[in-house]
């Protein structure tokens, strides 16, 4: 185990003392009682806490770090890959990275959804159901109106093929009439926002 002043820790890793002294505040510098940084445990932390969308960003930062000449006081770049691999520790919950990941996800499904529903893809739920429940409840509503209106017709009706024809018409125009009335709802229902 190493342990370094915080100006020391600033030196090895090439830092100012004031971005030191931030990471302090932020409680991402592990320190012993005297103030001194655990250097291992730091650098675990700071790999676990570490932002991946900054990758690029630190990377700059530190070819920037070796051309004002401070290789000296680095450890060899070689050993230390500019974003270090996340070790999941046992027993704490999710890190930073796949915290990130898991947020990332869903922001790209629901912009894959809000995307789709603009095309056309997609309605609301509710709409559609609303829709599907009022076409029922119109063709239900239909079929049951055929029977006072035709009554009266079929009772003076004495041929088969002519009761035949007559249902088949009426049965075709109430069908017609609940799709035209069906179509027309769920056009409404999509486009309902």
């Amino acid at each position: 185990m190493t342990y370094l002043t915080k100006s020391e820790f600033a030196a090895r890793r090439g830092w100012s003392k004031s971005y030191v002294s931030k990471l302090a505040s932020q409680g991402r510098l592990v320190l012993t009682d005297d103030g001194k940084v655990d250097v291992g445990a730091t650098e675990a932390l700071l790999v676990e806490s570490a932002d991946p969308s900054k990758a690029a960003v630190a990377s700059r930062h530190e070819e920037n770090r070796i051309e004002r000449d401070v290789r000296s006081q680095l450890q060899p770049v070689d050993t230390i890959p500019a974003v270090q691999p996340v070790i999941q520790q046992p027993g704490k919950g999710l890190d930073f990275q796949k915290a990130r990941a898991h947020r990332e996800y869903y922001l790209a499904q629901l912009a894959e959804a809000e995307f789709n529903k603009v095309q056309g893809n997609l309605v609301e739920r509710k709409f559609v159901e609303n829709a599907a429940f009022s076409a029922g409840r119109t063709l239900r509503d239909l079929v049951f109106g055929l029977a006072p209106q035709l009554a009266a017709e079929l009772s003076g009706m004495s041929d088969s093929w002519e009761i035949e024809k007559h249902l088949t018409s009426a049965f075709r125009q109430v069908f017609e009439d609940a799709a035209k009335m069906s179509g027309a709802d769920l056009e409404q229902a999509m486009t309902q926002s």
